[in-house]
């Protein structure tokens, strides 16, 4: 028998369902719509009908756990609340109803802290005990881990470094604040930027040739690797705000390293060279030259439900 974590991620659209092994590897990977308006009886009745089913076929797998990364997920309680990209309403008490369908030990937590378990399990992080995990996507998320445990805070939420307020009175966000990190140095903040730029710049640049609907993180680094100047610009100015929060965030639990995951980082040194340039310029002395930034480890495709799981390796022994 092979020992497995059942590792689930919780999209907006669609959510994913791995089989992964202690190593890291995802043996079987599959995803469902996530249809949570028919409520969350019915949905985690669906995720586990489909669970089930691919038993039926696996047999060689001994299932050990399910870890689950969801918007708003509540460690300690086991809940998802007032998840803004789910049609659950309220709070929803998730992991009390996946074990309705199964007899194993069951652990919830947010996409971001998952993503920092996963690094810690299964990436670069295996020898740190303090670390900061940074998502950078769709939005900006996090998780903190000190003295080798995840920081959830006194009511699970604790980390949520991508609404920090880097430029007061900036950009409207989501969560009803201005000048969030996430407004800036997520995927659709620097198309924010590019768009800024491009109004107030007089610089030739192919970017101009975009519509408005067409461009997009991708194509300001097309342009960027084929030494468009607006283009650098913007992956400039990204890194810059994102160094000197980074540099803010580590006054507090003082990490060994500072990982980044997420589609932003595919553009390598045009992000990173930047960020750890105003890093290490805004860093408080007693803390230079000390901190590594390093691209995550994890793989894109399967960080999310490779996460998830590593939720369950860290909680039980085997």
């Amino acid at each position: 028998m092979t020992n497995v974590a059942i590792g689930i991620d919780i999209g907006g659209t669609n959510t994913s369902i791995g089989f992964v092994d202690i190593k890291g590897n995802c043996l079987y990977k599959t995803a469902i719509p996530t249809n949570t308006k028919q409520g969350p009886e019915s949905y985690v009745a669906e995720v586990s009908g489909r669970i089930k089913d691919i038993l039926l076929v696996e047999k060689d797998f001994a299932v050990k756990g399910i870890g689950i990364g969801a918007p708003n997920g509540n460690y300690n309680n086991g809940t998802i609340e007032f998840a803004p990209n789910l049609d659950f309403e309220g709070v929803v008490p998730l992991v009390e109803t996946m074990k309705k369908h199964f007899d194993i030990p069951v652990f919830l937590t947010n996409d971001a802290n998952a993503a920092a378990m996963g690094e810690m399990i299964y990436g670069g992080a295996k020898d740190m005990k303090d670390f900061i995990m940074m998502t950078l996507g769709t939005g900006v998320g996090s998780g903190i881990v000190v003295n080798g445990e995840m920081v959830y805070g006194s009511d699970g939420f604790a980390g949520e470094l991508g609404h920090v307020i880097v430029i007061p009175e900036g950009r409207q966000c989501n969560c009803g604040r201005k000048g969030c990190l996430e407004t800036y140095c997520s995927a659709g903040g620097m198309v924010r930027t590019a768009f800024e730029l491009l109004s107030t710049s007089n610089k030739e640049s192919t970017l101009r040739n975009y519509s408005f609907n067409d461009l997009d993180s991708k194509a300001i680094y097309d342009e960027a690797r084929k030494g468009d100047q607006l283009a650098i610009e913007i992956f400039r100015t990204t890194g810059e705000i994102l160094g000197k929060a980074l540099a803010d965030f580590v006054t507090f639990s003082s990490p060994e390293a500072i990982f980044l995951f997420g589609g932003p980082m595919n553009s390598g040194d045009l992000l990173l060279n930047p960020i750890k340039e105003y890093f290490e310029a805004s860093l408080l002395k007693i803390f230079k030259n000390k901190i590594k930034i390093l691209p995550s480890q994890l793989r894109i495709g399967d960080a999310a439900i490779v996460g998830a799981s590593a939720l369950v390796w860290k909680e039980i022994s085997l």
